[in-house]
């Protein structure tokens, strides 16, 4: 499934106001480089936020996670954040399995963590 990406800057006069990209689709090994392209120009700016609107986001693996964990810290060090939201409940659950296991290696490669994901969101997704 492709990724469908939407970055939408602030209109307002001050020019380091947030930015919310809207995600669609799959953020997996495939799409998370063209991810990454994207928001080049937007951390190459002036924002002090970011926002991510999930509400589209059916998928994702630990390739998305990396960005969005490279995002959180390019913005946590311009004394901003990264926020995530309207997230669907496989994606949910995803953040949820990563706030669970700070710091924790379970996993014998990275191969076997999205196998783990994937089934988590499989198993949310068919029980709603």
């Amino acid at each position: 499934m492709p990724l469908e990406i939407e970055i939408l800057k602030s209109h307002g006069i001050d020019p380091s106001s947030a930015i919310t990209v809207e995600l669609a689709g799959s953020l997996d090994t495939a799409t998370a480089p063209e991810l990454e392209r994207q928001l080049a120009p937007v951390l190459a700016g002036s924002a002090k936020d970011i926002a991510f609107d999930l509400a589209g986001l059916k998928f994702i693996s630990s390739a998305g996670l990396r960005v969005f964990s490279i995002v959180r810290k390019h913005f946590k060090e311009r004394g901003g954040q990264a926020s995530f939201v309207n997230m669907q409940p496989q994606i949910n659950e995803v953040f949820e399995i990563i706030k669970a296991l700070p710091g924790v290696a379970v996993f014998a490669s990275v191969a076997e963590f999205d196998a783990y994901l994937a089934a988590r969101q499989r198993a949310v997704g068919e029980n709603r």
